[in-house]
């Protein structure tokens, strides 16, 4: 890990005010390693995931992925950076008149895969995320903790390197917040993924802070932190008025006298 996979150096973002989004935004993500961005609505947080896929520009600042600075990047030199990030929205944003063998391939296709080698890799993507058996269904026919998991095979299919994760879990039920969390966890820990991941749940981000996957066989087993292990691919980041006003594990943020933090851990 002696070399960031992903950095924002001074980013300062601006909309249609005066204030700006971002203030000198500064981080590193190493590889392997899942960082957890919270903070109040209108933080910054998305903003961040935006201009890591290149969706928008930063008004001053760099933002190196795998060591490129794509700052400057036209969109036709962004296709191969975002062959390496893949991101989970919070809406899902599947399409709606495909059905969910067509919604996983599209990048594929896009790629130019050829058909033999894209019917296996969808369904193995699908097996990822419990939902092979989902295969011909429309969107339609799916829940919403079914479309987040198209969602994210969708995003895997083309092997990324960085996993972007925008409210991954909002609007589900607990039961299903915790697949998915799962989800995220088994592709931290098992396939050493990269990852951000913006939310405002502090359960969920406790949940990634705190438990790590194991594989057996073909099962994968979920475990809870403790004397013996200790998660260390795992770290914080708050945003406030679009600052960074704290970056680390959980256990500091926890402990943290700050009444910003307190109130908002609250």
């Amino acid at each position: 890990m002696s070399e960031p996979i992903l950095e924002m150096r001074g980013v300062i973002k601006f909309y249609e005010n005066d204030t700006p989004v971002l203030d000198g935004v500064s981080f590193s993500v190493f590889r392997g390693e899942t960082k957890i961005i919270i903070g109040a609505s209108g933080s910054g947080k998305s903003t961040i995931l935006k201009l890591i896929m290149g969706l928008e520009k930063p008004d001053e600042g760099t933002i190196l992925v795998d060591g490129q600075d794509i700052t400057k990047l036209n969109e036709e030199e962004l296709v191969s950076v975002r062959q390496k990030v893949g991101m989970v929205f919070q809406e899902s944003a599947l399409f709606d008149s495909l059905p969910v063998r067509e919604n996983v391939a599209y990048r594929l296709y896009e790629m130019g895969v050829d058909e033999n080698e894209i019917e296996p890799r969808v369904r193995q993507n699908l097996q990822f995320v419990g939902l092979e058996d989902a295969i011909d269904k429309l969107p339609a026919e799916l829940s919403g903790g079914m479309k987040r998991r198209v969602a994210l095979a969708r995003a895997l299919i083309s092997e990324p390197q960085i996993m972007l994760y925008d409210e991954p879990t909002a609007g589900l039920d607990p039961v299903t917040s915790r697949k998915i969390n799962q989800l995220i966890i088994a592709l931290r820990d098992l396939n050493n993924v990269t990852g951000v991941f913006v939310t405002h749940r502090m359960r969920d981000a406790f949940t990634l802070a705190t438990e790590y996957a194991t594989r057996n066989g073909r099962e994968i087993r979920f475990k809870n932190e403790d004397n013996f292990v200790c998660i260390a691919n795992t770290r914080f980041l708050m945003l406030r008025d679009g600052k960074i006003i704290f970056e680390g594990p959980d256990e500091v943020l926890r402990r943290s006298s700050d009444d910003y933090i307190k109130r908002f851990l609250a």
